[in-house]
């Protein structure tokens, strides 16, 4: 299959139902929507919810050959004393991602950044590069 034959994927009401209530929810620990491509109907799903999940944890729960967009909330601790919840849109995917996944996912990926509304699009290839010293040094920028 070539690249022109495949779709930008669908983001149906569901998801953006899922994606608008975590983004307005209150968050009070690190928190995450870990959203995949459906390769066969061609749509976003929600692959799962985490409430009080570090980035670390999420090397041991993400697939490590297939692309996963997430939604992040993380508690950010300022030197002034105050927290705050930046709400961060990470791309995730590995380098031996099938190619026709990694198309699909990269033509999603500016439709779903829109969605979400997040400031920050970040993108990791190595799911041990995925911490919160990477996090906090992206968000610092």
């Amino acid at each position: 299959m070539s690249a022109q034959n495949v779709n930008v994927c669908d983001i149906g009401d569901d998801v953006k139902e899922v994606l608008k209530k975590f983004r307005f929810q209150k968050h009070t620990s690190n928190s995450a929507l870990i959203l995949k491509v459906n390769r066969e109907k061609q749509v976003l799903e929600v692959d799962e919810e985490l409430e009080s999940v570090e980035l670390e944890e999420l090397q041991d729960i993400l697939p490590s050959h297939q692309p996963r967009f997430i939604v992040y909330s993380y508690k950010m601790e300022h030197s002034d004393g105050r927290t705050s919840f930046p709400m961060c849109f990470i791309f995730y995917t590995p380098r031996d991602a099938h190619m026709e996944l990694q198309v699909m996912y990269a033509g999603t990926q500016r439709a779903l950044a829109a969605t979400v509304g997040a400031p920050r699009l970040l993108e990791v290839r190595e799911i041990d590069e995925l911490t919160s010293e990477w996090l906090e040094e992206k968000l610092r920028k």
